[in-house]
């Protein structure tokens, strides 16, 4: 499904006993999950799961205490988010924060110019940016200002700054958060073009689980720090130690 039609799909990211601790508080337990090239991956939990813990982790921003991130045959644990992101891993955060003196264009060229691995001249990150900018529907306002931008407008450039990197995989956290039912279908309908038309994997953090089921090909569910459930969005949904994480009360099934 998507991906690069007619190849195969390889693991693209191998998360192997993933392990973060901070002092006492242990926010994520020998996680393991893998991600293939070409998928829209959903990763679920309550507050607090541990999932934006995790992809500080894959980005960069935080360092494992223990356990592997590779990105095909790369070692992710320990380099840099500059490092990180021109490997090809872009993510996207749940709240967003423009450069609010530089207009809606220059916001995504300043990522198209900084954050590909190989650096752009100005007139092509500009180019870059307008492309990204139609993609993610905020074509007609470029030269505009953020200030203009509400929460719906701020989540797509938040999501064009991430695309104009240039990644292989998408980091989305949270990006329907602060939308209306509306947009919501809008913002999963572009995570499926993300996918299919720039050949884009993606792991998304999303706590609205109607829309991520109906978009994502598995889901990865952590309860306090460790993964309780893997598969298939049908089967998580009927999984009884998910329904107990999300509901607080075991459900007997028949």
């Amino acid at each position: 499904m998507g991906g690069h039609l007619g190849a195969p799909h390889f693991q693209m990211l191998t998360v192997t006993g993933l392990t973060k601790r901070f002092g006492g508080f242990t926010a994520l337990n020998a996680v393991s999950f893998e991600v293939k090239e070409g998928e829209i991956l959903g990763l679920i939990g309550p507050n607090g799961s541990g999932k934006t813990t995790l992809f500080n982790c894959v980005s960069g921003a935080l360092t494992p205490s223990s356990g592997s991130i590779r990105f095909g045959a790369q070692e992710l644990a320990g380099l840099t988010p500059d490092r990180i992101c021109h490997l090809g891993i872009a993510r996207t955060f749940q709240i967003p924060r423009p450069f609010r003196k530089l207009t809606i264009l220059e916001n995504v060229a300043v990522a198209a110019h900084f954050g590909a691995a190989q650096r752009s001249s100005e007139a092509e990150a500009r180019r870059r940016a307008l492309e990204i900018l139609g993609l993610v529907g905020l074509a007609t306002t470029p030269h505009a200002p953020t200030t203009l931008l509400g929460a719906g407008g701020l989540k797509k450039l938040e999501l064009a700054r991430a695309l104009a990197t240039g990644p292989r995989l998408l980091l989305a956290d949270e990006s329907l958060g602060g939308l209306d039912s509306s947009e919501m279908a809008g913002a999963a309908d572009l995570l499926r073009r993300i996918r299919g038309e720039l050949h884009i994997t993606i792991v998304w953090v999303e706590h609205i689980m109607a829309t991520l089921m109906r978009v994502v090909d598995r889901v990865v569910v952590l309860d306090h720090g460790e993964k309780i459930a893997e598969g298939k969005p049908r089967e998580v949904a009927e999984d009884p130690k998910v329904v107990e994480a999300y509901l607080g009360e075991k459900v007997v099934l028949a």
